[in-house]
């Protein structure tokens, strides 16, 4: 069993900045692919971001392609999403995902075994 908790959300002004981390526990943090999904008041959660078990491949919804940053650092069994330029459209709770399969479908919400309660995020514009 995995475990994730999220920290890091808040409130922001329009154009601010907000760095999200997911710590890991249960199972060996190299093992799992990691992602960042959120859902919005009255909308379907999407995707975010996601990193491979190394680090070496990641992926970006447009909608955060140049403005949000993911990274990892497997010493500390922790993901982050550095979030820049944020716009009242980010304003959405956050979530972590984990996947400890290899097969694994990055932006597909149905391809993750565990999950955070997430942290909200929102934008004052």
């Amino acid at each position: 069993q995995v475990r994730l908790v999220e920290s890091g959300g808040g409130w922001v002004q329009a154009g601010g900045s907000l760095r999200l981390a997911c710590a890991a526990s249960g199972r060996s943090f190299s093992d799992l692919h990691m992602g960042w999904f959120r859902q919005a008041p009255g909308k379907e959660r999407e995707f975010v971001s996601a990193i491979n078990w190394s680090g070496e491949t990641e992926h970006y919804a447009d909608s955060v392609k140049g403005r949000f940053a993911i990274s990892r650092d497997n010493a500390k069994n922790t993901v982050f999403l550095q979030m820049n330029s944020l716009n009242s459209e980010d304003t959405a709770h956050y979530y972590c995902a984990a996947r400890t399969a290899t097969r694994w479908k990055p932006r597909d919400p149905e391809s993750y075994d565990y999950w955070g309660q997430g942290t909200q995020v929102t934008v004052s514009s």
